[in-house]
């Protein structure tokens, strides 16, 4: 049987070695919002205030300078008052709506440091919204830091549901109003008839096994009406848990030879933007060259970052896949 010391010391070990068995945590989350709003919330106290804290808990008092060598203090505290402790840190790297980097030491009110976590945040433009994620390093300074450690990952869920609400609150007490405008034109040329291209664009079945997100990405609802008046409607799920929607109106149908159609994008609720699509259709020898015009206005601080053009020219690699089974049979 052991000693009460021999089974003091084992639970200081134990305890101890929390820290090291979760080195480091990243977590990552999408947020229906651009990326400089997102990049916004970690700036000032009275943002932080809203939502650097898991559930059960409330920042009373917080004290940010942001700058690299800013201060970054915060004081946590449970609703009932029976727990509270200092993060203690500052920043140290500010790449503005792309990269942040925070030292941070969690201390008790006595002013015991318990474990360090070294910070990495990314912000990066994906589906009309942002991703961001949060990459922690730990080190245990005390061994009752494991007490923090093994929560960590549960803390941080709680934390960005908070930093959704903050987002949202932000986005709705400074709405901004923005029109970005970007053209681009990209052509292929295709071993197939216009006449099988033209399939490829305009038929319903052709159409739903090429024009579709790809991997992470699950259909939701998709109609389509190629005439003049005619709309076309898709809806998808991303793996990131956003829903973005794709509504078309056709203008101009000539058979073979040219589709014209203006489409939203909505990314939710939000529109990101209103585009002009042309898709122009000529022979070239025994194939087809196909010429895509797009005229775009990006709305409300949506940050394109040239992935329209970038994701259309893959939907048009997508079409020639297409083709190229369609020849084989």
């Amino acid at each position: 049987m052991a000693t009460a010391t021999e089974t003091s010391k084992a639970t200081a070990k134990t305890q101890a070695s929390a820290v090291a068995d979760r080195e480091s945590l990243t977590v990552s989350r999408a947020f229906n919002a651009p990326r400089d709003l997102v990049f916004q919330a970690w700036s000032a106290a009275e943002h932080l205030k809203h939502w650097f804290c898991p559930q059960g808990f409330t920042i009373p008092e917080c004290e940010v300078e942001f700058r690299p060598g800013g201060k970054f203090d915060l004081w946590m505290r449970s609703l009932d008052g029976n727990y509270s402790h200092w993060i203690r840190g500052h920043y140290v790297e500010i790449i503005p709506h792309s990269r942040l980097v925070l030292d941070m030491t969690v201390v008790t009110e006595a002013g015991v440091p318990l474990f360090n976590a070294n910070t990495s945040v990314t912000f990066e433009t994906v589906c009309g919204g942002t991703e961001m994620s949060v990459t922690q390093r730990y080190t245990a300074l005390d061994p009752s830091a494991g007490n923090f450690t093994r929560g960590a990952e549960e803390g941080w869920a709680q934390t960005l549901d908070r930093l959704e609400k903050e987002v949202a609150r932000i986005a709705a007490a400074t709405p901004a109003r923005s029109v970005a405008h970007g053209v681009f034109t990209i052509e292929r040329t295709y071993d197939a008839s216009p006449e099988l291209v033209f399939r490829a664009l305009s038929d319903p079945v052709a159409k739903a096994q090429w024009f579709n997100g790809g991997p992470g990405y699950t259909e939701v609802k998709r109609t389509m009406d190629v005439r003049p008046g005619g709309r076309e409607h898709l809806q998808g799920r991303w793996e990131n848990g956003l829903v973005s929607t794709f509504d078309a109106v056709y203008f101009d149908v000539i058979p073979n030879e040219r589709l014209v159609y203006s489409y939203e994008m909505h990314m939710g609720e939000r529109k990101i933007s209103v585009s002009l699509a042309t898709f122009e259709l000529k022979r070239a020898g025994q194939g087809t060259r196909l010429v895509m015009t797009e005229q775009g206005a990006f709305l409300d601080g949506y940050d394109d970052a040239g992935s329209r053009e970038h994701g259309s020219g893959l939907l048009l690699d997508a079409i020639g896949e297409w083709l190229k089974a369609m020849t084989k049979r």
